[in-house]
């Protein structure tokens, strides 16, 4: 059992701390840091849980800081974890760690693709995707997804036209950044099937899979759709669940072992090996401590989420993508009538909010902008007050 419950409601201030988050907001966004209010980085503005802590704690009071080596311990917590929480028996040969999810798919692009070849991506999609495919040579295919009773749904036929038979690879984002969006398992199979129709390996970011609201439920791919196990590559991560991002440290699991020794390969063209900080963090939260912390998280920010629907949704012209998972609520100013730069320039110069600017997510991105809800409740009542103020005229 947790050693005292965590207190999602204290308000730690990050300033000057170098977090990305907060002290980059006003260079990028214009929003000063004195008194503005960062949604945009997808980190939360909590404590891990004390496990994660006191993994830190110790290894400061060992106070030696070598190389990592015997992953047994982080693999089994890995594989306890993916069982108990998702009903998914993994096996230990097939866990890699990469440097991240992003150090990840930069990997599976080396180890999967050629230059030159198209690699598919839903969008709106998380941005770091098409940067890494674009950096590496490889083309961008955005099959954008519809909008049906305000939620994004597949347009598998649309998709298929578009395909021309240069393309390699197709990063799925389940749950889905940043539309919060748990697809089913009819939806993930109906995903599988294009992949093998325009044989195309299928590399699937579940990094959000334990951040699901109540009453949904994630669909772990390799469960959806197993005859596709020789074409699938799995990542998942303590970071975003857990709140270590800074530790970088994610899983890729590969069942094919053909897939697996061409992503060995890449791994070692890249001189890729684990942080000691980061395993030894990743592997205290993967535990029970862990579970009962994330269980708690997940209802507050359920509440988090109510609040900011309910709240900006009240503002005319301004519609919340319902969230099914994920703590980034997806926010379409559409009805206002407003430019994409209008509506921007009201949440950062009136409001004095650093939001993700929605055309960094791709095609159909433009109308939006994404807010991180992990953090105080007090903060998100306060960003909803300030959104209210900022499109006062249009109520």
């Amino acid at each position: 059992m947790m050693s005292s419950a965590p207190n999602f409601d204290e308000r730690i201030d990050r300033r000057g701390t170098h977090s990305s988050k907060w002290d980059m907001m006003e260079p990028l966004y214009g929003v000063p840091a004195s008194d503005g209010i960062a949604m945009w980085v997808a980190d939360m503005d909590f404590r891990p849980p004390t496990c994660v802590q006191a993994a830190l704690e110790g290894m400061a009071a060992h106070g030696l800081y070598g190389y990592f080596g015997d992953s047994k311990a982080n693999h089994d917590a890995i594989c306890w974890w993916m069982q108990s929480r998702h009903g998914w028996a993994v096996e230990p040969a097939s866990i890699f760690t990469v440097n991240g999810l992003v150090n990840g798919t930069a990997l599976c692009v080396a180890a999967y693709t050629k230059p030159g070849d198209g690699v598919v991506l839903m969008t709106p999609v998380y941005h770091a995707f098409a940067r890494v495919i674009a950096a590496a040579g490889r083309q961008v295919v955005e099959c954008q997804l519809a909008i049906e009773d305000d939620r994004y749904v597949l347009d598998i036929a649309a998709w298929d036209a578009m395909m021309t038979g240069t393309e390699r690879m197709f990063v799925l984002c389940s749950p889905h950044n940043p539309g919060g969006r748990v697809w089913t398992r009819d939806e993930l199979r109906a995903i599988a099937d294009f992949c093998v129709r325009h044989d195309l390996i299928l590399v699937s970011d579940e990094i959000h899979h334990d951040l699901v609201m109540p009453g949904h439920k994630h669909q772990v791919m390799a469960l959806a759709a197993p005859e596709i196990m020789d074409r699938l590559v799995m990542m998942t991560a303590t970071t975003k669940t857990f709140n270590i991002a800074g530790c970088h440290v994610g899983n890729i699991i590969v069942p094919d072992k053909a897939l697996r020794a061409a992503l060995a390969a890449a791994i070692n063209a890249a001189g890729v090996s684990p942080n000691s900080f980061g395993m030894m963090m990743a592997t205290a939260a993967y535990s029970p401590d862990g579970a009962e912390w994330v269980d708690a998280l997940v209802a507050y920010l359920d509440g988090n989420r109510r609040l900011f629907e309910e709240g900006v949704s009240a503002i005319p012209g301004v519609r919340a993508m319902p969230l099914e998972a994920t703590y980034l609520a997806w926010i379409d100013f559409a009805g206002t009538g407003m430019s994409t730069s209008e509506f921007t320039a009201r949440v950062e110069k009136q409001a004095l909010i650093a939001a993700n600017h929605g055309p960094s997510f791709g095609k159909g991105g433009a109308s939006f902008l994404r807010f991180n809800l992990a953090t105080p409740r007090s903060v998100v009542a306060e960003s909803v007050e300030r959104l209210k103020q900022a499109f006062v005229d249009l109520q």
